[in-house]
């Protein structure tokens, strides 16, 4: 800032003043005591009381004067008339010197005292003026440190040089502080019509009622005067300790003036740098107990000294033990002094009224002058008594550490926080982030948290800044346990009974307060959002406001929350702390309020999930994840469970991943490719994580889809190694599946044959070593965007297309999930489709894995009847499936089975009304039904308990960005593309494999043709892309149409859908083919590996397919022929 005009000119201003005040002053002092009067030593003691009275004695007189005058006419040109009078009031100390005359040079020091009386308000009103409010510490802190700087140069040049050669210099400097007076901006009045009021008296007693009227001003002035006064009595007493209680020569003060000034700087410069620019009263407790402590540590060092060498040189005297104690007393004092005055100074410019401001600064000068000489007078009436230097020094201390106490009291969010928040960050850990987007003090701003505790409202108080207003329910705000935190934070009380309630907050936010609002209304007993209430929303609406997010994790595994038996809670689990950057929603168009307020409470809600996301740790890898989970839900949770019904804890999966991994780690390469071909059973999750650990990439393979299929998925993927197991090998038939692709050159391991591999000595370390395997794996620095696992869908052409997700993709869906929907690991996962669907893996396996949550496996979800008897069994409250299976499991189950259910997931197929009727009526369950692509890991829009619209798929997770492109002949919706952290890296196609291919500017085009109505939530209307969905597996409708190209080469064909009740889509097949029918087709299809599920049973012989006026295939109009 000293580079900038609006500043470094009015910085030169005030040290040149300064620097002559005392330069002046002690030269004066000097040529009495050493010339003029130094036979009379009783004169030269008269004069000093006498120079010091003159020069206080203009702020009695016309402080309240030079405070109007200041905010009636501009402070620039205040400040060069004044500059300019002191290039004539140094002409007569000029004179004075030259004359010898002390007369001349009191008359002098008088009219400087008065020059500085002007000044004063001046120089700090102005700064307010020409600083931003972020700027107003350093400003002060730099004035400060100038300030003492100045005084101390002055104090010392007047001892090294003659007399009329520091008139000279004054003079000069005079000349220097003029010019630079020139070069200071413009600062207009502030009440440039109000007229001054020239009654001495009752100006000062009006002045002293405007600063009295606020108490943070007034508190404000009386800290400065005390400090001002503490610190003009300790540097008079300088010399008389020195050459008494210390035994050492003057050049001895010169260095604990030296100490005191430089040091006073530092702590005027350090202050600002700890609060980073906010006017606060932080650190000024706390500086008033080092003031005090300094001070009677220097009374106890001083009267405790041991004089070694009689008037002593400053090298003699540090050479003394107990010199050393002295000056660090001395830094100490200073430093506390600097960090003390500065914040109180800045509070006097930023709280002070702009069009009183220099009125306010002006009653703290008289303040000032009034304290200094009713202390002035009880010192000297000690030291008349016979009280020794350091004996006032002690009393002085006292006095103050009786000031540091009451400012301890009057400024409890200072000191009792400090307290508070240490104590919380010793035993919470308590991280931190993003404070730097609370808004400012007296800025709007409504602060909205999540609530998992008791424990909130005192972290908050703690480590927000200032005193934050709570918005508290008013029996709360009334109750006794309440009472000693509101040292901590305002209570704003709130009758949610009382419609005036919201009101009252609008206004109180209008009026520049920032309030906190827990929107929940309550504790949570999920661990995750509960209902958000619309009333924090429309109070940002109404005042205009922005909504500051914060999110608290960590309380919900305290003993204070309300989580007992659905977490692992203990005594001081870590606490993060994060607050996320400011953001507004605008809400338009014409309404009634109760539509607005409703608006309001949608966006507030979507905001505080999406700062549930935003805030959860997606950097990192799925292992990474895994070891996390096992530190917060403890190694000894039961998470993976199959039909054997044997359960892995958290241990013992590690273990087994960490053991099976070093095994796959001596068959593959790093970053290599490997199959994985097993069903849901405890093996797949310990071998999925066995190649996560080892820095392997598992591709899933499906092995409904026949070789043909499996064999060009490898190709793609560039799969050597394929892992499976034999007896599933056996029990699923696919030994010639295997037999093929072994004659591809596969190379097929077994688990059996991997696990023998493993010797017991490698068990037993394993088991000894824990966190072995979470280590090794560090150590690979694996990217968070590094691939996770290859999953495979049909491609546009037949083949399978490879879809590459990364650590980051994947997690980031579990966290767009966790912010939607609440689950804990109370909760028990039923997951039956298969981990090689990215609906089973990401919903129905690392969702749960991660969260703490027990998932039960099963390795097929066709077995309707055994399904539902699981799930009993089980106690399952989350499902997962589709509408076929669904509809299965209703057919099948009793109307019991179901009982512990809390949640049933459904995707990939639309759920059908008979479906979701049947569920309600013969179970009373709701079925949850959501939207997914592979390519989005895969969770797009799902319903919620909290926002529920039958028919739709739900509203979008947070941060998926949607867009949707008008699609010729398609009237209602659009086609969609989405992105967002949860889409995929990119694709693997047949035609270049190994080769990423990633989505255009992060953009996924779903292919399909939705609707998303003004609440958000979206409507499947139709599919642009040529696939179908059957049973919940993509169809490539080219693929099927290239199938009867090969049985009828000379004919056209064309493959469209219809709707069917049992498996979600049909396809119908039109051709020109006269002999085509279904067997023959099906018949090809056994022969070449092709799935019936990939080829029509119904096949229509036209004469010609439809076309359009391009040329092109009309499938629009084959698609109305078909459902016919």
């Amino acid at each position: 800032m000293l580079a900038k005009r609006r500043f470094g000119p009015m910085f030169v201003v005030q040290f040149m003043g300064a620097f002559n005040d005392n330069l002046l002053k002690f030269a004066l002092l000097f040529l009495a005591n050493f010339g003029l009067y130094v036979a009379e030593p009783d004169k030269a003691e008269l004069l000093a009381v006498v120079s010091t009275g003159l020069f206080i004695l203009p702020y009695f007189l016309f402080s309240a004067l030079a405070g109007q005058v200041a905010d009636r006419i501009d402070k620039a040109r205040l400040v060069r008339l004044v500059k300019l009078a002191e290039v004539g009031i140094m002409t007569i100390g000029l004179a004075g010197f030259w004359f010898e005359s002390v007369a001349v040079l009191l008359t002098a020091l008088f009219l400087m005292g008065m020059h500085s009386t002007v000044f004063g308000p001046v120089k700090y009103s102005i700064l307010p003026q020409h600083l931003h409010r972020d700027e107003i510490m350093g400003g002060t802190g730099l004035i400060e440190a100038g300030t003492f700087l100045a005084i101390l140069g002055g104090q010392l040049l007047a001892g090294l040089i003659p007399a009329w050669e520091a008139g000279l210099a004054a003079m000069g400097i005079a000349v220097i502080g003029l010019g630079f007076a020139m070069l200071v901006p413009p600062a207009p009045p502030t009440r440039g019509g109000h007229p001054v009021d020239w009654n001495v008296f009752r100006g000062t007693w009006h002045i002293l009622k405007v600063a009295h009227k606020g108490r943070g001003v007034w508190l404000a002035i009386l800290g400065v005067s005390w400090f001002f006064t503490a610190g003009a009595v300790l540097m008079s007493e300088f010399a008389p300790l020195v050459s008494g209680s210390l035994g050492a020569r003057q050049e001895v003060v010169s260095l604990f003036l030296v100490l005191f000034s430089v040091s006073i700087a530092l702590g005027s410069l350090a202050v600002n740098r700890l609060l980073k620019g906010e006017v606060s009263a932080r650190y000024v407790p706390a500086s008033a107990l080092g003031l005090a402590a300094g001070m009677i540590d220097l009374w106890l060092s001083a009267s405790m000294f041991q004089i070694v060498t009689p008037d002593a040189t400053i090298g003699q005297f540090i050479t003394n033990p107990g010199a050393w104690r002295v000056m660090f007393d001395v830094v100490v004092i200073a430093v506390s002094g600097g960090m003390f005055i500065v914040p109180l100074y800045a509070i006097l410019q930023t709280h002070a009224a702009p069009e009183e401001r220099s009125q306010v600064i002006a009653a703290n000068n008289i303040v000032n002058a009034g304290v200094t000489v009713g202390v002035v007078l009880v010192v000297g009436a000690m030291l008349g008594a016979g009280t020794s230097v350091p004996g006032v020094i002690g009393a002085l201390g006292f006095a103050t550490l009786t000031v540091a106490l009451i400012s301890v009291w009057l400024l409890p969010e200072t000191l009792f926080k400090s307290v508070v928040r240490a104590t919380l960050r010793l035993i919470y850990r308590v991280e931190v982030n993003g404070m730097e987007n609370m808004p400012k003090a007296g800025e709007r701003a409504v602060v909205v948290v999540n609530h998992l505790s008791f424990l909130d409202g005192l972290l908050l108080g703690a480590f927000l800044p200032g005193k934050p207003t709570f918005a508290v329910a008013t029996y709360i705000a009334k109750a006794w346990w309440i009472q000693p935190f509101l040292k901590l934070f305002e209570a704003f009380p709130v009758d949610p009974t009382n419609p005036m309630a919201a009101k009252a907050m609008v206004k109180a936010v209008r009026e520049g307060r920032t309030l906190v609002i827990f929107p929940e209304g309550r504790i949570t007993v999920t661990g995750a959002l509960m209902k958000v209430f619309d009333g924090p929303g429309m109070v940002a609406d109404k005042a205009d406001a922005p909504i500051v997010p914060v999110r608290l994790d960590g309380p919900q595994y305290t003993l204070f929350s309300r989580m007992k038996g659905k977490v692992r809670r203990r005594w001081f689990p870590k606490v993060r702390i994060t607050v996320l950057p400011q953001r507004r929603f605008a809400i338009e168009g014409e309404m009634s309020a109760r539509q607005r307020r409703a608006i309001a409470g949608r966006k507030l809600y979507d905001e505080m999930s999406r700062m549930i996301f935003d805030t959860s740790p997606t950097n990192r890898t799925l292992y990474e994840a895994l070891g996390e989970a096992r530190r917060v839900h403890g190694g000894k949770a039961l998470v993976v469970e199959d039909i054997k019904r044997e359960p892995l804890s958290y241990d013992r999966l590690i273990l087994a991943s960490g053991l099976l991994g070093k095994e796959l780690a001596r068959e593959s390469k790093p970053g290599e490719t490997v199959g994985l071909l097993l069903p849901n059973v405890s093996g797949v999750v310990v071998a999925f994580f066995g190649l996560q650990a080892q820095g392997r990439v598992p591709a899933m393979l499906n092995f409904t889809v026949g070789q043909a299929n499996m064999v060009s998925a490898c190709a793609t993927a560039e799969i050597s190694t394929v892992v499976t197991a034999r007896a599933f090998v056996e029990q699923a038939k696919l030994g010639a599946l295997i037999a093929g692709l072994e004659a591809e050159g596969l190379r097929v391991l077994y688990l059996e044959d991997l696990a023998a591999r493993i010797s017991t000595p490698a068990k037993v370390w394993g088991m000894l070593s824990k966190r072995g395997p979470m280590r090794a794996h560090k150590h690979l620095k694996i990217s968070p965007d590094a691939p996770a696992v290859i999953l495979f869908t049909s491609g546009s052409e037949g083949t399978p297309k490879g879809v590459v997700l990364s650590h980051r993709n994947l997690l980031a869906n579990c966290a767009q999930l966790a912010g939607r929907i609440d689950f804990n690991s109370s909760d028990v996962v039923l997951n039956a489709l298969p981990v090689f669907h990215s609906f089973g893996l990401t919903g129905g396996t690392l969702l749960p894995l991660l969260n703490g949550i027990r998932t039960v496996f099963y390795p097929s979800p066709l077995h309707y009847r055994i399904v539902p008897a699981l799930a009993y069994d089980a106690n399952a409250t989350i499902m997962f499936g589709t509408d076929t299976f669904l509809a299965g499991y209703a057919r099948m189950a009793h109307s019991y089975d179901f009982y512990s259910l809390r949640y049933i997931f459904a995707g990939a197929e639309k759920v059908r009304d008979e479906t979701r009727r049947t569920y309600a009526e013969k179970f009373g369950l709701r079925i949850l039904e959501g939207y997914g692509a592979t390519e989005a890991a895969p969770v797009i829009a799902v319903n919620t308990p909290m926002h529920f619209k039958a028919g739709s798929v739900g509203r979008l997770l947070p941060a998926i960005e949607a867009r949707l492109e008008d699609v010729p002949g398609i009237e209602e919706g659009g086609r969609l593309y989405i992105r967002g952290p949860n889409v995929m890296a990119g694709y693997l196609l047949a035609s270049a494999p190994g080769v990423l291919q990633p989505p255009e500017d992060g953009w996924h085009d779903t292919g399909d043709i939705v609707t998303i109505d003004e609440t958000g939530f979206v409507t499947i209307r139709g599919r642009a892309k040529r696939f179908a969905k059957i049973g919940g597996e993509m169809v490539s409708l080219p693929a099927v149409e290239g199938y009867a190209a090969k049985v009828w080469p000379d004919a056209e064909h064309a493959v469209v859908t219809r709707p069917d009740p049992k498996k979600g889509e049909q396809l119908v097949m039109f051709t020109t083919a006269t002999d085509a029918d279904a067997k023959t087709l099906q018949r090809w299809g056994r022969e070449n590996g092709v799935t019936e599920l990939m080829l029509p049973r119904e096949i229509r012989v036209l004469d010609a397919l439809p076309v359009l006026g391009t040329g092109k295939l009309d499938y629009v109009t084959m698609g109305k022929m078909a459902a016919e």
